[in-house]
């Protein structure tokens, strides 16, 4: 099992003024981190590969779509636009390190139609991540879709409907995660949910029902940590915990109040409730 923490808790963009967090990191027991990939900078991401590299810290990278790069649009520039994103994010991912680009990279997130997922949104979107796929696969990446709770996304919300979907695509270098926080939202059964997408999951975001501090929240860790055993799960348990200190991200994931005593005492908490619970 390798233990991460996903560093959107203190930036969104990780330059050498975050390389102390990362030596705390390391010395707090983590095996890596998550590095957001919303600038294309690949000198930058190069310079903290190595600082990563350094310090015996593994990392994955996550990203985002937007309405102007949204792999679902019907307008076929805007899909190209995606497919440019995702591609970039990929060579960042190269750039680093970095062995897996997750998140909803199947649609803008927070862009809603006013209806359900339609059969064209589905092909367009198995098309763009195929083709993004490849670029991923001659890079070492793997691409893992994250599915969101509905009032994040309305493409993907659920772990079989995620897992359909990379099915459908059938690329080695596509796949798909397990999130608690959607998870706890969407799921009637979170044992059957995973079991349901097993075949498909290579990664997993440990976060509580309040992104703040695992296990201080009602997320049904007993079933969770249960299945993962269960289901032999051997990869990244990454926690995703969101605060204040970005604006943008806290408007995105509607953060309004401070849930936690400190950056430090969340990741501390965080790795020991982790391990504690798997070694139950």
């Amino acid at each position: 099992m390798k233990y991460g923490m996903n560093m959107l808790l203190w930036t969104s963009d990780v330059t050498e003024e975050y390389f102390p967090i990362l030596e705390d990191l390391k010395a707090w027991g983590y095996d890596g981190v998550e590095l957001p990939v919303f600038e294309m900078n690949a000198d930058k991401f190069a310079r903290v590969g190595k600082k990563l590299a350094s310090l015996g810290l593994g990392c994955t990278a996550v990203t985002v779509c937007s309405d102007a790069a949204n792999p679902i649009s019907p307008d076929a520039g805007i899909r190209a636009a995606g497919l440019n994103h995702i591609t970039q994010a990929i060579d960042m991912c190269a750039a680093a390190g970095a062995t897996h680009l997750v998140g909803p990279l199947h649609s803008a997130l927070g862009a809603f139609s006013g209806a359900g997922p339609t059969a064209d949104e589905w092909n367009r979107a198995r098309d763009v991540l195929a083709k993004a796929a490849d670029h991923a696969k001659a890079s070492n990446v793997t691409l893992v879709v994250e599915y969101l709770n509905r009032f994040e996304c309305y493409f993907l919300t659920s772990a079989a409907d995620a897992a359909r979907f990379c099915r459908e695509v059938n690329h080695p270098h596509l796949k798909t995660m397990y999130d608690t926080f959607h998870a706890n939202i969407e799921e009637k059964n979170l044992a059957d949910a995973m079991r349901s997408a097993w075949d498909q999951v290579v990664h997993v975001h440990i976060s509580e029902n309040d992104r703040s501090t695992p296990g201080d929240g009602h997320v049904d860790w007993d079933t969770t940590f249960k299945t993962l055993k269960e289901l032999k799960y051997d990869g990244w348990l990454m926690v995703e915990a969101f605060g204040l200190a970005l604006p943008a991200l806290a408007a995105a994931t509607k953060i309004w109040r401070r849930m936690y005593p400190s950056e430090e005492l969340l990741a501390k908490n965080a790795l020991a409730f982790m391990k504690r619970r798997m070694a139950e």
